[in-house]
């Protein structure tokens, strides 16, 4: 028996802030997209451009309409860059860093809900 990461799963507030943000802050690009009939739910699955990579799945639920409790919001995401200081440039003019660790080389982003999302260098 052998398993695969697949995706993993944000619920949102707003899908289309959500999804202008993910493309402009991380370069994801909408796969597929899966609304249900009575238009209850939306499911919208990114990635990076890689045949056969992790997916991220944005949920957006209709008659959601306060923010989630993230609690402590200690689970994050993670994210490799070949450019660490381009990308934190970016990141700086989106006004999107909530937390940075310039001794170990990483740094957090803050999505339009509050999830967290690490940048790490890419190892070489």
């Amino acid at each position: 028996m052998k398993f695969a990461f697949a995706h993993n799963n944000l619920n949102v507030l707003d899908l289309e802030k959500s999804l202008a943000f993910y493309q402009e802050a991380l370069g994801l690009v909408e796969l597929r997209r899966k609304q249900a009939k009575d238009g209850s739910f939306t499911l919208v699955f990114l990635g990076d451009g890689r045949e056969h990579a992790h997916q991220l799945e944005l949920t957006w639920l209709r008659d959601r309409r306060e923010p989630y409790n993230l609690g402590d919001n200690e689970i994050h995401l993670a994210f490799s860059v070949d450019d660490l200081e381009a990308a934190h440039q970016k990141h700086r003019e989106m006004g999107c860093i909530c937390y940075e660790n310039p001794a170990m080389g990483i740094y957090f982003i803050s999505d339009p809900d509050g999830y967290w999302i690490e940048i790490i260098p890419e190892k070489a």
